[in-house]
């Protein structure tokens, strides 16, 4: 489904990746990992074409989309969450979530969407995406106008950012029960414990190069996680 070859990417006049090669095919839930500055977010945004590779290669279903924009890679279906959710002010969740489908859903198709990723809909359809609501909130919105897109991939950068501990504990069983609420594949930038424990597949990510590919408990078997973050001979950071 997606390829990256070759991948190079500088800002700054220092190298955020350095010659990535990736394969991304029928995996369902996938996690990117690795510490602070290791090219995680900058990965995903060069997947989306928020940033373009200085060379290499982005492949999708078998096309060369490395040229194409934002807009024209969503039409292919990629999707893109990012860290903090944009607000909309005067947009109620309803419009949101309708203009997420592409089609004129109404507002019964809608509650069924919201009530996937845990909100009574009936307190969330008519009210305006803004500072209102929480950190969680927004990520839960965020999410049901993802499952509405059925993309065939989407990309959370970093969900866990900006929420609180009972925010991201409610968040988890949401990203539980992805397999069910998307056709496509997952993939989520985090270096939270949880969320690579049901990721089928983890990728580390260390200094601009991925080091490593498998199971959770294949990349860190040989140290044990800390204080909910996976460490791995100290390069993760909490």
């Amino acid at each position: 489904m997606l390829e990256l070859k070759n991948i190079c990417f500088t800002r700054d006049d220092k190298k955020i990746l350095d010659d990535v090669n990736l394969e991304i095919t029928g995996d369902k839930f996938i996690a990117i990992t690795g510490p602070n500055g290791s090219g995680k977010s900058t990965l995903a945004k060069i997947i989306m074409g928020i940033y373009k590779p200085d060379s290499g290669q982005v492949i999708f279903n078998g096309k060369d989309i490395t040229k194409l924009s934002i807009d024209e890679r969503a039409k292919l279906g990629i999707g893109f969450a990012f860290q903090q959710p944009v607000k909309f002010k005067g947009i109620t969740v309803y419009d949101l979530i309708k203009l997420s489908s592409g089609k004129d859903i109404n507002k019964k198709e809608a509650c069924e969407i919201l009530s996937k990723v845990g909100l009574c809909a009936k307190e969330y359809i008519d009210r305006e995406v803004n500072s209102s609501l929480s950190g969680g909130e927004l990520k839960r919105i965020e999410i049901a106008t993802v499952c509405v897109r059925n993309s065939v991939l989407t990309i959370f950068d970093e969900p866990e950012a900006g929420i609180d501990l009972w925010s991201f504990n409610s968040l988890i069983k949401v990203f539980e029960n992805m397999r069910n609420l998307v056709d496509g594949t997952t993939l989520i930038i985090s270096h939270q414990e949880r969320i690579l424990n049901i990721a089928d597949k983890v990728i580390l990510l260390n200094a601009g190069k991925i080091e490593k590919i498998g199971s959770k408990s294949e990349l860190f078997k040989e140290v044990p996680p800390v204080h909910g973050c996976c460490k791995l001979g100290g390069a993760l950071d909490e």
